[in-house]
This record gives C-alpha cells, structure tokens and sequence, in this order.
C-alpha cells in the first residue's frame, strides 16, 4: 500500500449537462488533457429549478468529476468554453478522505504528461 496522501488536495467536482453527448464530449475533454481522473456520467436525472422568474422542470445529465484542486481553474475554464448553458453548474465538494490507493491513483491520473 502507498503512503497515505493528504485528501485535502482532491475534489468531487458536480456539473448538470442538457444531453449525454454533451456530458460525454466534456468528459473526454477533460481526461485528454489530465484534468480529471474519472467522470461519472448520470443520465435522466430531473432537475427542477427557478429560471428568469419560472420554475422550471428538465431531463439533464449529471457529471461526477473526480479531480485534484489544483485543476479546478482550468477545468472551469474548459467548462465555461464548452458548455452549452449560459450558466453552467459546476460545484467543488473537497474530499475530507478516502482510499489512500485511490487518492493515489487520482494524483497519477491527474498528472500532465
């Protein structure tokens, strides 16, 4: 087993996408270039949220973006560029632990080549 890196320094990244192409699209986007080192794609989750004085109710795809903090500037800056929302979501939840492996992992996936 490897030594136990510190998790403060990995994040859970929570981005909502209109389709799964798109989610896919910036999913590979951000692998290609090492900014994360696993996205979890949820298809068919309902949103329900106020826009410009409505409630609305939509069909949307959610990102599950397993990154180190260090990437979070230009992961945002990838996902206001390719996004197709006028405001995407994109929400960082700091990892308090985890698998000291795969935290690990997470560091070499993440690493620029």
């Amino acid at each position: 087993m490897n030594s136990s890196p510190n998790s403060q320094n990995y994040q859970l990244l929570i981005s909502t996408c209109p389709d799964l192409a798109t989610a896919q699209h910036l999913a590979h986007l951000l692998l290609d270039k090492h900014l994360a080192a696993c996205i979890n794609i949820l298809p068919h989750i309902q949103s329900i949220y106020e826009w410009q004085n409505e409630v609305v109710t939509e069909t949307e795809v959610i990102l599950f973006i397993k990154t180190h903090s260090t990437h979070y500037s230009a992961i945002e800056q990838l996902i206001i560029q390719h996004h197709p929302y006028e405001i995407p979501e994109l929400i960082a939840i700091p990892i308090q632990t985890g698998l000291p492996d795969y935290l690990n992992w997470l560091s070499q996936a993440t690493e620029v080549k």
